[in-house]
């Protein structure tokens, strides 16, 4: 059986995870979200690539989510002691030979595509039935625009990075945009997986940063809609809120209502020119089936969170194989 993914970082890494332990004859192929990327101290970070790398590899900070266990900061000490900005972004002493090997091989020529194949060899070994894939080889990077009270404009633009992690999400956004994207192509075996997937699944990660990026590299989105595969996707927004990040912050500059419903009509059905066959919400969010049916997207409630690998397998298996209501299984 073969599966694609397509994901963010933490939140899609725990799903991840639970897709592995759903199907445990399956390869699964995961189109990871570069959108966060961000250039720092010369080195090319990918932060979405890394996390799910070495999630699935058991070697991340189980505390943070993010970053390797067992780390060390005297790099950043030292930065920090010249004080070399930024620094309220933390790389930790061997998350840095990462980004090094990545910024040296992205240097000589070689595209991102490959360079995260060798890092996943690293971390995940040779035999993994893992393939984890940047959705391009191209430069795209999220932008959003905040409000600022300190500026002529009273507004400013800043790396999703900064909004995020040095501004807590916590100015008003003005809008959101991924620098590049028009441009992007796919990376090289993104769209055969798509084309050869038995299934398709969207995590649930952040619609706007996460799977909104994927889907938005030009013939990404027509991709999925042509898949033979039947295409099933999990809300992330649990009782209007998110489990994790921020996009309640961010919904509402693309005009979508902080709901698990309406995020599930912002990907749409494909039967109306979207990219679902069924959409999952928390048993939370069961109230909200009949208007999700009513626009002629199937739609299954389950409880979502994903607090173990087999929980999370069980609302998989779940949403693949439908509910009690006449929905049929979409997949085997």
């Amino acid at each position: 059986m073969q599966i694609v993914v397509l994901a963010g970082g933490v939140g899609g890494s725990r799903f991840v995870r639970g897709v592995l332990a759903a199907y445990p004859q399956a390869r699964v192929t995961v189109v990871g979200n570069t959108a966060d990327d961000i250039t720092m101290h010369g080195l090319r970070i990918c932060p979405d690539l890394d996390t799910m790398t070495y999630a699935l590899a058991g070697a991340i900070d189980p505390d943070r989510g993010w970053g390797l266990a067992d780390e060390g900061w005297r790099v950043m000490e030292e930065l920090r002691a010249h004080q070399a900005e930024p620094t309220w972004f933390n790389l930790g002493d061997r998350d840095i030979a990462t980004h090094l090997l990545r910024t040296q091989m992205l240097a000589a020529g070689h595209p991102l595509s490959e360079v995260t194949r060798v890092l996943a060899r690293r971390w995940l070994g040779a035999d993994s039935r893992v393939e984890l894939l940047p959705m391009t080889d191209d430069r795209v990077e999220t932008h959003v625009r905040v409000a600022d009270p300190h500026s002529p404009s009273g507004e400013r633009v800043v790396h999703f990075q900064e909004f995020w992690v040095r501004l807590h999400a916590e100015p008003p956004v003005l809008g959101v945009a991924q620098v590049g994207i028009e441009r992007a192509t796919p990376a090289e075996g993104v769209l055969a997986a798509l084309a050869a997937a038995d299934l398709v699944l969207l995590a649930p990660s952040n619609p706007v940063v996460s799977i909104g990026p994927v889907l938005g590299v030009p013939g990404v989105r027509e991709a999925v809609r042509s898949a033979p595969a039947p295409v099933v996707g999990f809300s992330g927004i649990l009782s209007g809120r998110p489990v994790l990040g921020m996009a309640d912050k961010l919904l509402p500059a693309v005009g979508v209502e902080v709901d698990a419903a309406a995020v599930g009509l912002h990907y749409g059905a494909r039967s109306a020119g979207g990219v679902l066959d069924r959409w999952v919400v928390d048993s939370a969010d069961a109230a909200s089936l009949a208007r999700l049916r009513g626009s002629g997207l199937a739609a299954l409630a389950h409880p979502l969170l994903m607090t173990t690998p087999e929980l999370t397998a069980e609302f998989i298996r779940a949403g693949v194989a439908g509910g009690p209501d006449g929905d049929r299984a979409l997949a085997s």
